[in-house]
């Protein structure tokens, strides 16, 4: 059973920082993309950053380069995302996300459970 097993999140005043984690098992990610989605409250999910399993590849959203970092540890199994410098627009339910061979809404085989980042001003 393929698991993305999410965790962080949380509440934060604006400009603190946040990290996610995401925990994936159950297949060989080896030929996939793994990332976050976000989706805020009556708007359209959104990917925010990807990265090949394997490494390399990596995707911002234009609305978070510069303050948001993927990265994963190998070691650990586990993919990141670093939030820093965290605006109120960046309020809303994360959800890790795995596809083949790029993240792409549409065409996304598997989902984490969602977390809930709330920021304000």
């Amino acid at each position: 059973q393929v698991q993305l097993v999410e965790s962080g999140g949380g509440s934060v005043q604006a400009g603190g920082s946040l990290r996610l984690s995401c925990a994936p098992s159950g297949r060989s990610f080896s030929n996939y993309a793994l990332g976050w989605f976000r989706q805020a409250p009556g708007k359209e999910r959104e990917l925010v950053a990807s990265m090949f399993w394997r490494g390399g590849g990596t995707y911002y959203a234009d609305s978070v380069k510069g303050r948001f970092a993927i990265s994963r540890d190998s070691a650990k199994n586990t993919l990141f995302l670093q939030m820093n410098s965290l605006k109120p627009e960046d309020t809303a339910v994360y959800y890790c996300a795995a596809g083949s061979p790029i993240l792409q809404l549409g065409r996304i085989d598997d989902w984490g459970q969602g977390t809930q980042v709330s920021v304000s001003s």
